[in-house]
C-alpha cells in the first residue's frame, strides 16, 4: 500500500470509520450467504470433479442415487450454483476442493 493511501486509511479508522481491503471485501461478498459443506456432500462433490455419474456415485458411497440427488442439490443450493459443473467450479475457486 502506497504511504498516502496509508495515511488516509489510518485517518479514517482514527474518525471511527471501518476500512476493508478491496481484495477482502470481494472475498467476503463472493462468500455471503454460503453455507458450509458437510462432510458427505464434499464427498460427493470431490466424486462429480472425477467425472462420476450419479450412480456410480451411489455405488462408491453405498448410498441409493436418490440420496444422491438429494446430496446434489443441497450442494448446488448451498453454494448458489446453476447445476452440478458450475458446483464444482465454485468450489474450486473457494479452496473447497483441489484439482
Amino acid at each position: 500500500m502506497a504511504k498516502e493511501e496509508l495515511l488516509q486509511v489510518i485517518r479514517s479508522v482514527a474518525a471511527g470509520r471501518r476500512h476493508i481491503p478491496a481484495d477482502v471485501a470481494s472475498s467476503v461478498v463472493e462468500n455471503l450467504g454460503r453455507a458450509d459443506l458437510s462432510a458427505r456432500e464434499v464427498e460427493v462433490l470431490e466424486l462429480i470433479r472425477e467425472g462420476n455419474r450419479n450412480k456410480q456415485i451411489a455405488d462408491r458411497l453405498c448410498i441409493a442415487e436418490t440420496t444422491v440427488n438429494y446430496h446434489i442439490k443441497n450442494i448446488v443450493d448451498k453454494l448458489q450454483a446453476n447445476d452440478r459443473t458450475h458446483a464444482v467450479m465454485i468450489a474450486l475457486r473457494r479452496g473447497l476442493l483441489q484439482i
